[in-house]
């Protein structure tokens, strides 16, 4: 092999199997709906701690993703080999909420049409998706619930004060229980009555009741 061949090796052929400007739209298209993707992403967000960055590597997955397959769609055989590369990374975040992983792959699947050449079903189903998450994960209960956390000293003032809840809230239900001597304590799942919280100030006035809080709840966490 002489050093001329060295430059006429496959390598270098490769360097127009993608124009340039097929590398900027798919980019730029990429970027816009990661950018997309990130806002509905950040609308929808309901967890305890959100982080930033995971809305920035949503953008960066999806252009990541299209420049992967804009690579393997121009050669058989570097798919190939993409496919065996790919296969040894191991990915060790942890998800902390259910619906990032809906958003992960909405991401590698938005870079994976975009860069096949099918741009209307990306934009258009990418715009169908965000729509319906921010219907859906957005929607509110008609009521919000609230835990009531109870103490009081005996079961009289245990029966008084369930009866004033029931008598001030929509609905109360007994979630848990734990009584010891002269002392008994309760969580109570209540559904307030025209958003008033006036009860909790009653509450305490109560003969035999020690403390009374008001804590919302959603079903996945108390603050």
């Amino acid at each position: 092999m002489t050093f001329q061949d060295i430059f006429k090796s496959s390598f270098l052929e490769n360097v127009t199997s993608v124009t340039f400007l097929d590398m900027a739209l798919a980019l730029v298209l990429a970027f816009g709906l990661g950018v997309f993707i990130f806002l509905v992403y950040k609308k929808t967000y309901e967890g305890v701690m959100y982080s930033s960055s995971f809305g920035v590597t949503l953008i960066a997955l999806t252009m990541i993703t299209t420049l992967v397959i804009l690579a393997v769609t121009s050669n058989v055989v570097l798919s190939l080999g993409m496919v065996g590369a790919l296969s040894i990374v191991r990915f060790r975040a942890a998800i902390k909420e259910p619906l990032d992983i809906a958003f992960l792959f909405w991401a590698i699947a938005a870079g994976i049409v975009l860069a096949a050449g099918m741009i209307p079903l990306a934009v258009v189903g990418s715009v169908i998706i965000g729509l319906i998450l921010l219907v859906f994960v957005n929607r509110k209960p008609h009521a919000d619930p609230y835990i009531v956390v109870l103490q009081c000293d005996g079961p009289e003032s245990e029966g008084q004060a369930l009866e004033l809840l029931r008598a001030s809230t929509r609905l109360c239900r007994v979630k848990s229980k734990t009584a010891r001597p002269g002392e008994i304590e309760l969580n109570l799942d209540v559904r307030l009555r025209d958003g008033d919280t006036g009860f909790v100030n009653a509450l305490t006035a109560l003969p035999g009741v020690g403390s009374a809080a008001l804590v919302s709840y959603n079903g996945e966490y108390m603050g």
